[in-house]
């Protein structure tokens, strides 16, 4: 199936399901990715990631040789499958992160795809700056302590590695734990700046409508957040050719 110009792609997906498909693969970015995902999720159908957006974070998290789109497509005949968890942030799925604060704000600008780097630069002045519009979200951390004036918040369906080789990488997808990860404005720094922690749920409080970033698409959340994990949600082939695992999960132990 080829989308058009004007094609919803959630609406074309349960066409195809309609219509018998007993596997669903997405050719796109991890936002369009997420879409079909959820349709695979909720009918217990395989998904198949074909990696063809700019950075394909889930296709590295997931084990698919990014370098190895035609490859990739043999999952739908001669794939590994396994089960994988899924984010949800009111009712809505997740594959990688949910951000909010600057990257939150920094997504919804109209030149963020074009020049990430300096709309986040950009960003994070406007909102850092001594009269700066802080997103007013609100949570309480692992330790009990309440955060009420965060630069970055970030929840990811599963923690990544924030050391050695696999920076930035998740080194599993099935661990039933959401990574949360949040930085505080400077002048809330009483404490250690950043924190990072894992938990199955997590609730954020915020006056009103909240700018997000979800798989890199920008969108607006009604308050308050409700973040979630399920646990082997989602049933994954990849192609026994592939990895199968991402870059923090194939480090040898010490």
């Amino acid at each position: 199936m080829v989308l058009g110009s004007d094609d919803d792609l959630r609406t074309r997906v349960s066409e195809v399901v309609a219509d018998g498909a007993d596997a669903l693969g997405m050719a796109g970015g991890d936002g369009s990715l997420a879409a079909v995902a959820a349709v695979a999720a909720a009918r217990g159908l395989p998904f198949v990631c074909i990696p063809v957006g700019t950075r394909n974070h889930f296709a590295l998290d997931l084990g698919v040789d990014r370098h190895d789109v035609p490859g990739a497509m043999d999952a739908f005949t001669d794939g590994v499958e396994r089960l994988i968890d899924v984010g949800h942030v009111n009712g809505r799925i997740f594959l990688n992160n949910v951000s909010l604060g600057i990257y939150g704000e920094a997504v919804q600008e109209a030149g963020y795809r074009d020049s990430k780097l300096r709309t986040l630069a950009e960003t994070a002045r406007r909102v850092l700056g001594p009269s700066g519009p802080v997103p007013a979200l609100r949570l309480v951390d692992d330790t009990g302590r309440e955060h009420a004036r965060l630069a970055v918040l970030l929840v990811s369906n599963n923690p990544y590695a924030l050391n050695g080789p696999g920076l930035g990488t998740r080194p599993t997808l099935a661990s039933g734990q959401l990574g949360i990860l949040v930085l505080d404005t400077p002048e809330e720094r009483q404490h250690h700046p950043g924190r990072a922690w894992s938990a199955p749920h997590l609730e954020v409080q915020a006056p009103a409508t909240v700018h997000a970033g979800i798989d890199g698409e920008a969108v607006e959340l009604v308050a308050p957040l409700e973040f979630v994990v399920r646990p082997a949600a989602l049933r994954v082939r990849i192609s026994a050719r592939h990895p199968g695992a991402s870059p923090a999960a194939r480090i040898p132990p010490p």
